[in-house]
């Protein structure tokens, strides 16, 4: 009763679902039984009015702390979150981050002054993540922690380890199939920024790798710390290829932008018959990419950020309310390919970016 906010305000079923956090069936079944009893008035097929006062649940203040708006992920991840907090009825304080290490103590420092109920911390420094999370728990401001793991706070985010052995065995498949399983070079593109959690995308990607292509143990591996960017990517792929002979390259990157970086050196440099690439997180620029029927990148897996906020805002209500929640909550995976790219994401071009995974099952 409580998802009508206003008198006399007419909402849907589906308004109603979304609101209470149930699911439609579950909403649907309560929304009859209080139409029985008199308490609510069905207008039309699929809209319904309160007909009793309720008293209102107090109005939560939320600081959410964003890494920025930089790269399709953050923004999907942003978008979803801001929409999720308005229909839950939560007063957001957004705030971003920047991927700068000392603004993101600063606005943890802002947040604790203005007094929030919770915080969504979704910064890119593992190394300060341990001060803001004790600055925040001191305040007594419970935290949830988005792909960077904070000390005391309730992680969402990534299975990085499964994640990366999704993309692995993606990449073992595809050389296996077009290169006879040979592989002359492996090149490792991460951002040293997240941690060794974040790492664990890569070590993944690594593993999966090898389960299905055997004899590569002796192939040159190259590391490179990209920091997340497309651009330092590029830059660093460039410098790269003008050390080294014209070899079959298998590019794992601990991110879409990364990967694709990588692809547009080697295309630059007129290589990109020479490797194939997997990134991580199913944006919409590497979906676009994947479209690109030509694109040397053949795969990248899936973190469905539209749809994380439904999950944040249900552990944030959950938090707040005194219940017990899991120290982690993992987004699921899926990979992400030319083949299914337009099946997994019918929608791309025509909503916006934080609706179009919530249409898939």
């Amino acid at each position: 009763m409580q998802v009508f906010r206003e008198d006399q305000e007419v909402l849907r079923l589906r308004d109603i679902a979304k609101r209470s956090s149930l699911h439609k069936a579950t909403a649907s079944r309560l929304v009859r039984t209080l139409e029985s009893e008199g308490m609510v008035e069905r207008l039309g097929d699929d809209r319904f009015r309160s007909l009793v006062r309720v008293p209102s649940k107090r109005r939560y203040r939320i600081g959410f702390a964003t890494r920025g708006v930089d790269t399709a992920f953050s923004r999907a991840v942003t978008a979803s979150v801001q929409r999720a907090a308005e229909e839950a009825g939560m007063n957001l304080i957004t705030i971003s981050n920047h991927r700068s290490a000392v603004t993101a103590l600063r606005n943890a420092e802002m947040l604790i002054r203005e007094h929030v109920d919770l915080v969504i911390e979704f910064q890119s420094h593992q190394r300060v993540a341990s001060t803001i999370a004790a600055r925040f728990l001191s305040a007594g401001i419970p935290v949830i922690a988005l792909e960077i793991p904070h000390p005391g706070a309730t992680f969402f985010g990534a299975n990085n380890y499964q994640a990366g052995l999704l993309g692995g065995r993606a990449s073992g498949r595809w050389v296996k199939r077009h290169w006879n399983g040979v592989v002359e070079s492996i090149l490792l593109i991460e951002e040293s920024l997240g941690g060794p959690l974040v790492k664990l995308r890569v070590t993944g990607m690594l593993a999966g790798l090898r389960e299905l292509v055997s004899g590569i143990e002796p192939v040159p591996i190259f590391e490179i710390d990209a920091r997340g960017s497309l651009e330092r990517s590029m830059e660093a792929v460039r410098k790269h290829l003008r050390r080294v002979p014209k070899r079959r390259t298998i590019i794992l990157a601990g991110n879409d932008p990364m990967a694709i970086g990588a692809v547009r050196a080697f295309e630059e440099c007129g290589r990109a018959d020479q490797c194939c690439a997997v990134g991580q997180n199913g944006s919409l620029d590497a979906r676009e990419e994947l479209r690109r029927g030509n694109s040397p990148l053949i795969g990248s897996v899936a973190y469905f950020p539209e749809r994380y906020s439904d999950e944040i805002i249900r552990l944030g209500l959950s938090i707040l309310s005194g219940h017990a929640v899991p120290p982690a909550v993992f987004t699921r995976h899926e990979l992400v390919t030319h083949d299914n790219v337009n099946r997994m994401y019918p929608m791309d071009g025509i909503l916006p970016e934080c609706l179009v995974g919530s249409l898939l099952p």
